[in-house]
């Protein structure tokens, strides 16, 4: 079991497969110049598919999702999923992406065994999400999005993060859209981590500038705490259900109290948190031949020191050094 010291037990893992990303969005990365991960310092298929047997087996691990950077640019991602799906007790798979991929794979990564998929889309505008990203690829998500819905990657999951003069008009046309095609849109409040540490706090679109934005042309009915959990988005009913849209509200509505989650980075470092400083290395136990057994108990401890929040409120607050393409997202 995975628990810290204020009783937190951690049964969901983030597992970034890569450090690459072929988008370049303004609230991740850097347009140029940011230096990859070398080749020997990632995890390999078999050391990665190892870490996920012991976190399954071992430390109660019950939902896996896979991350990048970009993890579709993973060449083992299917054989991995498929390697995940044959675990006993077999875990919930899931994985995010920025779609551009998904159209070709979506239904080996269905027949692998993945469970469902989150998507990444913050515009309607094709122009505006060559801003946003850099990149000319919007139909290609769109079309991702759509090859995910049809080889039964539900729910299709869309997340969104509003930017100040860019897109944060759309909320209501982007929640239509989501029910339009039966998706179910988060938004999510844009966190410090991109790589040319730019964020700041107040020029974000808070949760509450998206509800307002949203209540303009729905009626939301909260869910409630009971069906959230330990979920990180609060959700809203629109116009009465079925349909919901969620919020992930990171920095100003924080939920680090409920938090389940632990990451593993491409590289093969423990984080307790997107915002942590500091790292555990599983990777070098990995490589000295170590038993499952020692694997296990590094990894306990790692997590066994996990702060109480983010510190996001903090006036002191460090962001951290490593870009999210870097980290998991």
């Amino acid at each position: 079991m995975l628990i810290d010291t204020y009783g937190r037990v951690a049964t969901d893992l983030r597992v970034s497969l890569t450090d690459r990303c072929n988008l370049r969005c303004t609230y991740c990365m850097p347009e140029e110049g940011l230096q990859w991960l070398a080749k020997p310092d990632l995890l390999t298929d078999d050391e990665i598919a190892r870490l996920i047997d012991i976190a399954v087996r071992q430390l109660g691990i019950a939902e896996v999702r896979f991350t990048g950077g970009e993890p579709l640019l993973r060449p083992g991602l299917v054989g991995i999923v498929e390697r995940v799906a044959a675990l006993e007790p077999r875990p919930q798979m899931s994985l995010t992406t920025n779609g551009i991929g998904l159209k070709r794979t979506a239904s080996a990564l269905k027949a692998a065994g993945l469970d469902r998929v989150n998507v990444s889309l913050d515009t309607l505008r094709p122009d505006v999400f060559k801003t946003l990203t850099r990149r000319d690829r919007h139909r290609d998500v769109i079309e991702g999005l759509e090859a995910a819905r049809e080889a039964g990657l539900n729910p299709v999951k869309v997340n969104t993060v509003l930017m100040p003069g860019l897109n944060d008009d759309e909320a209501p046309d982007l929640l239509a859209w989501a029910v339009e095609h039966d998706y179910e849109l988060r938004f999510i409040e844009q966190m410090p981590l991109d790589a040319q540490h730019g964020w700041k706090r107040e020029g974000m679109v808070t949760a509450g500038d998206i509800l307002a934005s949203l209540r303009t042309r729905f009626e939301l009915t909260e869910e409630g705490s009971q069906k959230r959990g330990s979920a990180p988005a609060e959700r809203w009913l629109v116009d009465g259900g079925p349909n919901v849209v969620g919020v992930i509200a990171s920095v100003t509505r924080p939920f680090c109290s409920a938090c389940d989650r632990t990451r593993l980075t491409a590289d093969g470092q423990v984080r307790t948190c997107l915002f942590a400083q500091e790292e555990t290395d599983l990777r070098a136990a990995l490589r000295s031949d170590a038993p499952d057994e020692e694997i296990a108990r590094i990894w306990k401890l790692a997590m066994w020191g996990k702060k109480a929040g983010a510190g996001l409120d903090d006036p002191s607050f460090v962001q951290p050094q490593r870009p999210m393409s870097a980290i998991g997202g």
